[in-house]
C-alpha cells in the first residue's frame, strides 16, 4: 500500500484549525472553497460535490478532539479507481501561534499513488491558504 505524507505550517491556531478540520460538512467554506462546490453528511458519510457535480462519498471513520484527528475513507465513486483509502489529518501546536498540518493518505492500488501525492500536495497549500485567509479577515 502506498503511504503519503504532505504537511505544512499554517499561521493559524491550533483551535482554529482544528475546529475547521473537524467540521466535516463544512469543507466546501472552511477548507477547499475553490475545490469542493458542496458537502453534505448523512450519518457517518459526507458526500462532496466538486465543481463539474462529480460526487465523491467519505466514511468518516473518526474525529478524535483531544488528538486533533480526522480520519476518513473515500468509498467512492469519485474519479480515480481506488482498491483502497483512508487517509487522517491532524493539527499540532507550532511555534509561535501557528499549527502544523499533516495529511497522510494510505491507497491501493500503488500506480495511483503519484497522482493522490499531487492533489493532496496542491490541496494542503489550498487548505493553509484559506484558512490564514480566515485569521487575516477577523477584527
Amino acid at each position: 500500500m502506498a503511504s503519503i505524507r504532505v504537511e505544512t505550517v499554517v499561521a493559524a491556531p491550533p483551535d482554529e484549525v482544528w475546529a475547521a478540520i473537524a467540521d466535516v460538512g463544512a469543507v466546501h467554506r472552511k477548507l477547499l472553497p475553490n475545490r469542493v462546490a458542496d458537502a453534505r453528511v448523512e450519518g457517518d458519510t459526507r458526500i462532496l460535490t466538486m465543481p463539474d457535480g462529480t460526487e465523491v462519498r467519505e466514511l468518516i471513520v473518526a474525529i478524535d478532539h483531544t488528538e486533533r484527528r480526522l480520519a476518513y475513507s473515500v468509498q467512492g465513486p469519485g474519479r480515480m479507481a481506488l482498491a483502497h483509502h483512508h487517509a487522517a489529518f491532524q493539527v499540532f501546536d507550532h511555534d509561535g501561534g501557528r499549527s502544523r498540518l499533516v495529511w497522510v493518505t494510505d491507497v491501493l492500488p500503488h500506480a495511483v499513488a503519484p497522482a493522490v501525492r499531487a492533489r493532496v500536495s496542491v490541496g494542503i497549500e489550498e487548505m493553509r491558504a484559506v484558512l490564514e485567509s480566515a485569521v487575516q479577515r477577523r477584527p
